[in-house]
């Protein structure tokens, strides 16, 4: 967690208007190092450096110690707001109104920290592009959408989101593709994807390769079974994110209990006694019905999330992929493989001489891509006489590597990517871009930022090239800046002045060199930026030049490229007359 990163969070104007005493605005404790502290110790001690490594190693930021209290309680116990703020940006649940909420809000020690707690209004982050991806397939659906804003108890929240849908009734614009089963509780419909509900719960998993297999409906007693519990958690298991009402966490338990979902349910069990201690403290000014539980899948063992679950469909279908030259016994032996061990594939995809089972809701869902063609194709079969003993829908995509394809599905399933040569990474781009899953274009320059520190000057002017031509921003910012606090090393560098040739020539508009360069991944950073403006612009940060001298060092700088160019000119006329081979 990168403090220079930070967003910006606005006050509450009524917060702002109230007269405090000078010394309510800072700290309580005074900050100190914790280098070898665990979560606790960083929070209470406001160390961010420590705080910071620790939730980039996979800390759980909401995990309790052993007096039941999470690490958000004592940064605001401290009066830490940059702690505090730290933590609820890394997904720390403050939810208004329930035990959590109410101890930071009341352990609060200063104004600041209050004001952070106010600012963030007790909700949740955003959600990453993996569920918030599957929570819109979700939502889609026409039956769980209208059943979601019925749910909302704040009315704005509700028509927000019902304006956000309203452009269709069906759920076209947020999931081409039909559920394939239906619950139904008390008449009441949920849809869903077996294999979301099979990777998340053994249970499902279990009905589905048994009784409940080739069904559509499935229905349940009321009696039995609570719609806005199972409804809460079906939702759950899309987006890793747990929102459900104080009055059906009851039955949420014994849903959790019934479908096997035990680490979930022993936490639900603990806020379940949190939240009647809770009632049995307050003024009881807002009852159960307003009441709102959230839980971010974070909280759970890393083996009980998301990411974790489809991975584990996504190793038992690529067990059962193989090549289109298997033999008939090969077939019949992966098939008597899957059948105890059901991967829920409905989709074929042939990348080469190899073909992939995957499952159309997670391809749909990722990619603007495969949902367009997937909704637009029925009962297609391309190239089916080279598989004719499968009966999936078959794909088959071409001018792409299996090892580029095995990326792109790793990360659509799991939101990262592991084991990624930097090699790998200018066919990634290309995927990305031309499969519309442009975040993986974030995560591959994860990847390839720490090879970078150790390029020549030539193989980073190669990267900036493909990282505008991509729109990878965060590359291409990162090797601007390297251009331009060591401009004159790559001036002395033949690669980077026939660069200079191929690229727009810098505006001659002295607006542009006396304003500050856009931010990254702002409007401003357009794909019509020029580099060598922009390049101009690091150029005259680095060299800290004062404001009324901008446009006389801008000049220097640009008469600086022309020589260059000049110079590039030269060594390609030159290069151009030696005899081929020399």
């Amino acid at each position: 967690m990168n403090p220079s990163n930070r967003r910006p969070w606005e006050m509450d104007p009524e917060l702002d208007a109230l007269d405090v005493d000078p010394d309510d605005l800072l700290p309580s404790v005074p900050l100190k190092k914790v280098p070898a502290g665990d979560l606790f110790e960083a929070a209470r001690a406001g160390d961010v450096e420590r705080l910071g490594y620790l939730l980039e190693s996979g800390a759980n930021v909401n995990v309790r110690d052993r007096w039941d209290s999470v690490a958000l309680y004592y940064a605001c116990l401290a009066g830490h707001v940059d702690a505090a703020r730290m933590l609820l940006e890394a997904g720390a649940i403050c939810s208004e109104r329930t035990f959590d909420g109410d101890r930071c809000h009341y352990a609060a020690l200063n104004l600041r920290v209050r004001r952070l707690l106010k600012a963030f209004e007790a909700r949740p982050p955003p959600l990453g592009p993996l569920p918030s991806a599957l929570r819109d397939t979700f939502l889609g659906c026409p039956g769980n959408r209208k059943a979601y804003i019925e749910q909302c108890a704040d009315a704005a929240a509700g028509s927000a989101l019902a304006a956000g849908y309203s452009s269709t009734n069906d759920g076209s614009n947020f999931n081409s593709l039909p559920p394939d089963i239906t619950f139904y509780v008390d008449g009441r419909p949920i849809e869903a994807h077996r294999v979301i509900l099979s990777a998340r719960s053994p249970f499902f998993k279990k009905k589905f390769e048994s009784e409940w297999k080739g069904r559509k409906e499935v229905r349940f007693s009321s009696q039995k079974l609570s719609y806005g519990a199972l409804y809460s958690l079906i939702h759950f298991f899309y987006s890793d994110r747990l929102e459900v009402a104080v009055d059906d966490m009851e039955d949420l338990v014994r849903t959790c209990k019934a479908c096997k979902c035990e680490e979930l349910q022993k936490i639900i069990q603990k806020e379940l006694s949190h939240q009647k201690f809770a009632e049995y403290k307050s003024l009881r000014e807002v009852d159960n019905s307003q009441k709102r539980f959230i839980l971010q899948g974070s909280s759970l063992p890393e083996e009980d999330r998301l990411p974790s679950a489809l991975h584990r469909i996504l190793h038992d279908s690529l067990a059962c992929s193989g090549t289109k030259n298997m033999s008939t016994a090969n077939i019949h032996e992966a098939r008597a493989n899957q059948s105890g061990n059901d991967d829920f594939a409905d989709l074929c995809v042939k990348v080469g001489p190899r073909f992939f089972r995957c499952h159309q809701v997670i391809l749909a869902s990722r990619s603007e891509y495969f949902r367009a063609r997937l909704s637009r194709m029925t009962d297609f079969l391309e190239g089916n006489h080279e598989l004719s003993n499968f009966s999936l829908p078959f794909l088959e995509e071409h001018d792409l590597s299996i090892e580029a394809f095995e990326k792109m599905i790793e990360y659509m399933y799991t939101d990262g990517l592991k084991d990624m040569e930097p090699e790998q990474a200018e066919e990634m781009f290309d995927v990305a871009s031309r499969y519309l899953l442009f975040p993986l274009k974030r995560a591959v320059a994860d990847v390839l930022l720490p090879h970078l520190e150790l390029v020549s000057a030539a193989e980073l002017c190669h990267w900036l090239v493909l990282a505008d031509m991509y729109g990878v921003l965060k590359i291409r910012e990162y090797c601007l800046d390297v251009i331009a606090c060591n401009f004159e090393t790559f001036a002395d560098a033949r690669e980077f002045r026939a660069l200079l040739l191929t690229l727009p020539p810098p505006s001659g508009d002295s607006s542009l060199r006396t304003t500050r360069p856009s931010a990254p991944g702002s409007a401003g950073n357009s794909d019509q930026s020029n580099l060598l403006d922009d390049l101009r612009e690091k150029w005259l940060e680095a060299e800290a030049a004062e404001l009324d001298k901008r446009d006389e060092s801008a000049t220097l700088f640009d008469k600086r490229l022309e020589m260059l160019m000049v110079v590039a000119e030269r060594e390609a006329a030159d290069a151009g007359d030696c005899p081929v081979g020399l």
